[in-house]
This record gives structure tokens, C-alpha cells and sequence, in this order.
């Protein structure tokens, strides 16, 4: 009888934990965001890959970006807004 109060209470934790890790997830770029970066990029005469090019990035980074899938980085933010201005 001893042991069944751990394996209960080990399942209890597990569920506990599952429940916790669902609720976190990391914020993305808003989708306005992305359109505000997708019209100053086009509004410059700029391709994703020009973009990129000039702030030092990768083309995905860009598309993420525009696409509201990327993890907002402030060193990336700042360099889209000094580029695009």
C-alpha cells in the first residue's frame, strides 16, 4: 500500500506539468508589425532579400518577420527600422 501514493502523486505532477507547459509558448511578431515592415520594405523599392541583406540577416528572417512568425528580437527590430526608416 506504501507505493501507491507515489505513483499517484507522480501522476498527479505529470499532468500538473503538462498543464503548465501548454500555457507557455513565446510571443511572435504581430501581424501589423509584419505588414508595417512588408510596406516600408516595398515602399523603399526593396525585395526580403535586399532587406536582409542590408541589416546582415537571412531572407527567412525577413519572411518571418513579415509573416507574424518570428520571435520578436530587439536587435533585429532595430536594425528592419533603421533600414526601412
Amino acid at each position: 500500500a506504501a507505493g501507491q501514493n507515489k505513483q499517484h502523486f507522480i501522476t498527479k505532477n505529470t499532468a500538473k506539468l503538462d498543464r503548465e507547459t501548454e500555457e507557455l509558448h513565446h510571443d511572435r511578431v504581430p501581424l501589423e508589425v509584419g505588414k508595417v515592415i512588408q510596406q516600408g520594405r516595398q515602399s523603399k523599392g526593396m525585395t526580403q532579400k535586399d532587406l536582409a541583406t542590408k541589416i546582415n540577416e537571412k531572407p527567412q528572417v525577413i519572411a518571418d518577420y513579415e509573416s507574424g512568425r518570428a520571435i520578436p528580437n530587439n536587435q533585429v527590430m532595430g536594425k528592419i527600422e533603421r533600414a526601412i526608416g
